[in-house]
């Protein structure tokens, strides 16, 4: 089995975020069933875990480093949560991550597969 991370970006700081804090409420239960789904197959690496809206990003343009505030300061979507799980390839990940109910309302799931450490 390998890891892969979850990322769920979604919306959280323009005017209309999507999802909307309704959207997000009618999702919570399906979201924790989803998790606990995952987490009763013993694919459950680490649980999920929130993110704040605000972040830094930090880069070097023409030798000069520049920290802006915000996950993202050319976009509108930010890191709502991440966890990881473990699943035998990239299709069986997919899969598990096609299942996040937060995806209906504009969410979108990232999935990157660990690389294991070099011995």
């Amino acid at each position: 089995m390998q890891e892969f991370l979850l990322v769920i970006h979604r919306d959280l700081t323009s005017a209309h975020p999507k999802p909307s804090p309704e959207q997000m409420k009618e999702a919570l239960k399906p979201y924790q069933e989803w998790v606990a789904g995952i987490a009763a197959q013993d694919r459950l690496v680490a649980p999920p875990k929130r993110w704040d809206v605000d972040g830094r990003v930090i880069r070097f343009d023409k030798q000069k480093e520049q920290v802006q505030s915000g996950p993202y300061a050319e976009g509108k979507e930010s890191i709502g949560g991440l966890f990881l799980i473990k699943a035998k390839d990239y299709d069986e990940a997919v899969a598990l991550a096609k299942g996040c109910p937060i995806i209906q309302y504009g969410a979108i799931v990232e999935v990157r597969m660990a690389i294991p450490p070099v011995a």
